[in-house]
């Protein structure tokens, strides 16, 4: 996710952390390479056009700070405008003060509507100890309701899914059904906005149900696209927000940077995976800090906590320290990093990764070293030193993977022990990302 404006947008703020003093000259430059990043990232010309005018401005105003370098106060200047960019201020979900909250999806076909009313659910549930109840009202999709049905059930949520139904009694039934609930999440039927029929249809749900929110699903990976339907969309009804879906499948990031500026309307949620757990706040001052290769280390911690068990980390630095690590409880903390999401979101939220460029990591690696540890005996798993060629060759074969692989595998293995143990005798381990 926004890897590519990530690694530009790090190198222009290595150039000019790297000015010892700011000129006319040395910021045009700066900002002509800023704007080659906005547009190659696919966001709205408009939109780039005003952004740089901002900093612009901003930077001719400003008094330098005698505790910073000029540098560093141009950096900061793009920080902040980024943020306003994106939104400035987290915006959830308004909820109801009086009674329960009623949330409508809608949007173009194919957007993720629901999958995303499931992950919101899933979010609302474990993030925030809501009681959410769903209404499968997609019926021009063949199968739709038996798909929210599905994922409403693998995330333990109600769901109203009845087939055989006309639209509004879908709608008035399960609003009635769930009464007790605080959260109400409606699915609706794709629709282009030019289809008027299919958009009155959708005045007809938003009248019956009288939405709290009313939210716009927009597929991430169609760019500007995705920001001019919402545009139309917005035209049309009263949204509230937006939520970009597959993100993890756009390394450039141009229709989140545009779409709050183009439509209005605040980014309220990120789908960032094919899980149901695979979603997010959309956090505008953390995102911004990630695509300047700032890091997001606070967003590293949450994910590390909820990864984690507290219990076994707290076995683990015993372990550690009495240098008794093996492999299996190596495979037990890949176990945990793989529920920390894709490695390379994992890498973009380290401060100062965006220097190294572009970071080619197969997220299958994890498996693959998985599957190399399964295939080891557990006396093998234990005492990794007695794996001598003809155990490399069964393993390596077990495991459908390359002798070479086994091998370094084991040698990374004894290096990690060792430094470890170096660790240990220094005055003892500490729990990783602030576990206490």
């Amino acid at each position: 996710m926004f890897e590519e404006l990530s690694i530009r947008f790090s190198k222009i703020v290595k150039n000019i952390r790297g000015q010892g003093k700011i000129t006319d000259q040395n910021v045009a430059g700066a900002l002509r390479d800023v704007r080659r990043a906005l547009l190659e990232a696919d966001v709205n010309y408009q939109v780039a056009k005003q952004f740089i005018s901002r900093v612009k401005d901003v930077a001719s105003g400003k008094s330098v700070f005698t505790s910073v370098t000029p540098g560093q106060q141009f950096v900061k200047i793009i920080l902040d405008e980024l943020t306003s960019l994106l939104g400035e201020e987290l915006c959830g979900v308004n909820f109801s003060s009086t009674g329960r909250t009623v949330i409508l999806l809608a949007g173009l076909q194919g957007a993720g509507k629901t999958t995303t009313a499931s992950k919101l659910a899933c979010f609302l549930k474990n993030k925030m100890n809501k009681n959410p109840y769903l209404i499968a009202a997609d019926l021009q999709r063949p199968a739709a309701i038996d798909q929210l049905e599905v994922l409403a059930k693998q995330v333990q949520v109600p769901v109203f899914a009845k087939h055989g139904l006309d639209l509004s009694t879908v709608i008035n039934s399960g609003l009635s059904d769930s009464l007790g609930y605080d959260v109400v999440i409606i699915d609706t039927a794709g629709r282009l906005h030019v289809d008027r029929e299919l958009m009155l249809e959708l005045d007809a749900v938003v009248e019956i149900a009288k939405p709290n929110e009313l939210l716009y699903v927009a597929d991430g990976m169609t760019g500007q696209d995705a920001v001019n339907s919402s545009k139309s969309f917005s035209l049309d009804l009263d949204l509230t927000g937006v939520i970009l879906t597959k993100m993890d499948g756009d390394s450039r990031g141009g229709a989140a940077l545009s779409i709050k500026e183009v439509t209005k309307k605040p980014i309220k949620f990120l789908g960032t995976g094919e899980g149901l757990k695979d979603f997010e706040a959309f956090q505008p001052e953390r995102l911004a800090r990630r695509i300047l290769g700032m890091g997001d280390v606070v967003g590293l911690v949450e994910k590390a906590q909820e990864a984690f068990d507290i219990d076994n980390a707290e076995k683990l630095k015993k372990k550690l320290e009495k240098n008794s690590f093996t492999l299996v409880d190596f495979q037990e903390q890949l176990s945990q990093m793989g529920k920390m999401g894709s490695m390379s979101d994992i890498f973009s939220m380290v401060p100062g990764f965006g220097k190294l460029g572009k970071i080619n990591f197969d997220e299958r690696q994890l498996k693959w070293t998985d599957a190399i540890i399964k295939s080891m005996t557990p006396i093998e798993r234990l005492k990794p030193t007695i794996i001598n060629g003809s155990r490399r060759k069964r393993i390596a074969k077990g495991s459908g993977r390359t002798v070479q692989e086994v091998n370094q595998l084991l040698k990374q293995f004894s290096q990690m022990q060792q430094m470890m143990k170096k660790i240990g005798r220094k005055g003892g381990m500490r729990l990783p990302f602030g576990l206490k």
